[in-house]
């Protein structure tokens, strides 16, 4: 299987009725974009924890949530469920009986659902077996090798989703895939939740930056999808983050509020940079992880009982010199593969990982920290991965070269968690018979009938002769990455969506915008 210029079944025919090695040669340069479907795991999941760890991991969590308990801030009507369910209430301090979360959680959450896209094939499953990418979320900054490091657009926004959308191993479109700072602050959802509509047909992410803003991604969902349907099922998945140590907002509680009982699926996921956020070792950073996501996604189903929720974990450390967040270490590794065992063990889908690292720009640094977070995520059995392309700098930035070569990454994990191949053609025992002792497999029928889907072929790797590589201009991997990316957006074509739709999704973002002045709050 190849990357993103991976050719079709029917390349072969194409060739045979043009002939030579012109055909050949154009077969090879066609850009031909083929959609990967979400990844089934065939891989045994890697685990940390045996049962004695974990259940002390689990009874640590507790203690948390009964003698320290949870900040509730700006949302009395979380305050007012939690007291209601037994929760011992003190000004916007829960502290949570032994089991009350566990129980409310495992009562009504669902352990999987499915997120539905505006073009049926690209419907994801979240949970189980089941391993979905998404793009990198948030920076503020965008980094290319043509303008350096500057600014997001709207642009660059629009850019990033038409990129999503034709890279074949993202499965979703992604939410905030930058920030686009050129649009007023209380405005901008619109266009980002509208350019992910328009420009991919893949699922999406909505705004959590302030209650009404997630109300207006749900009345996008329902234009696009019709109120029915959105009621009764789920089109949007969005990140809702803990503000670590142990404290939830108004901001966060109250979009998560108008997702769940829109039907709509919350991310709860406490945001950890170990050392400042949470304890130093890895053990006291997962029960105060456990302990938040037990109090989130416990309000998510008091807000809804059976409101999707998704047990997130963002698990970073920190320099002890300079206190900045570092990225493909293995103390966070072994957080998230522990993190993924206590999610299944508490029945609700797991988020963690992507391709994250520290350095400024997609040098070795990048990829080496990059793999280091890459692999594991896809091991321990993650559900929802964010930030699976493009993520730089920490999460400052974007960058377009990176989101590219990371997305060919994403490319290989799709082929490693199919597992090997046992089938009568994997076994190959007509291929070992045919060609015997001491010659050579290359001309044999079996190569010649597998040889375009046998091995992962690398849209960035250059792998040719010195003198060739050479003789076409020397070029490293982020310069390969920029032609690609440009190649891309070229030759980009818009998914087709109702002409009806669009206006009235136009009609409802113009209407919104028009009813206040622009603010940068």
């Amino acid at each position: 299987m190849s990357g993103v210029e991976e050719q079709t079944a029917g390349a072969g025919e194409r060739r045979r009725s043009r002939g030579g090695a012109e055909a050949r040669r154009a077969a090879r340069t066609a850009l031909k974009i083929e959609q990967f479907p979400y990844i089934v795991r065939k891989i045994p999941l890697v685990t940390v924890l045996d049962e004695e760890g974990l259940s002390i991991i689990e009874r640590n969590a507790d203690t948390i949530l009964q003698e320290v308990g949870i900040e509730f801030r700006d949302e009395p009507e979380a305050v007012k469920l939690w007291q209601g369910a037994g929760a011992d209430v003190k000004g916007t301090r829960i502290r949570f009986p032994r089991g009350l979360c566990r129980g409310i959680v495992q009562k009504t959450a669902p352990r999987e659902y499915i997120q539905y896209a505006r073009n049926p094939e690209r419907n994801v499953r979240i949970g189980g077996d089941a391993t979905v990418f998404a793009p990198v979320y948030g920076p503020p900054f965008i980094r290319s090798l043509d303008d350096g490091r500057r600014y997001a657009t709207i642009e660059d926004f629009r850019n990033f989703v038409k990129l999503a959308y034709m890279s074949p191993a993202i499965h979703h479109s992604g939410g905030t895939v930058c920030e686009p700072v050129d649009l007023p602050v209380n405005k901008r959802h619109l266009d980002m939740v509208y350019s992910h509509i328009k420009y991919s047909d893949k699922p999406f992410m909505g705004s959590v930056t302030a209650p009404e803003r997630a109300a207006d991604t749900v009345e996008l969902a329902r234009i696009l999808f019709g109120a029915d349907f959105v009621a009764k099922n789920t089109v949007i998945t969005s990140l809702i983050n803990a503000n670590s140590p142990m404290v939830w907002d108004g901001t966060m509680l109250g979009a998560m509020k108008v997702y769940a009982r829109a039907n709509q699926a919350s991310i709860t996921t406490p945001f950890i940079l170990a050392g400042a956020m949470s304890p130093v070792t890895a053990a006291g950073t997962l029960a105060q992880v456990l302990a938040e996501v037990l109090s989130g996604a416990g309000t998510c189903q008091l807000y809804n009982p059976g409101a999707p929720v998704i047990f997130g974990v963002f698990a970073s450390s920190i320099s002890m010199q300079s206190g900045a967040p570092t990225f493909g270490t293995p103390e966070p590794t072994l957080v998230s593969i522990a993190a993924a065992q206590l999610a299944r063990r508490l029945g609700i889908p797991f988020r963690t990982g992507g391709s994250l690292c520290a350095s400024k720009i997609p040098d070795a640094q990048a990829a080496y920290e990059s793999a280091q977070t890459l692999l594991p995520t896809l091991q321990c059995g993650t559900n929802f991965v964010l930030h699976g392309a493009g993520w730089l700098e920490g999460g400052l930035a974007s960058g377009y070269e990176k989101f590219v070569m990371d997305a060919d990454q994403l490319g290989m994990m799709q082929v490693l968690a199919k597992n090997i191949d046992l089938s009568e053609n994997g076994q190959a025992l007509d291929a070992i018979r045919e060609v015997g002792p001491g010659t050579h497999f290359l001309g044999c029928s079996h190569t010649q009938a597998n040889f375009e889907t046998a091995f992962y072929r690398s849209s960035i790797a250059d792998n040719n002769s010195f003198e060739q590589w050479e003789a076409e201009g020397a070029q490293d991997a982020a310069q390969r990455a920029n032609k690609l990316w440009k190649r891309l957006l070229r030759e980009y074509e818009a998914p087709p969506l109702d002409p009806a739709i669009d206006e009235a999704l136009q009609a409802y973002i113009a209407k919104r915008k028009a009813a206040s002045p622009d603010s940068n709050v």
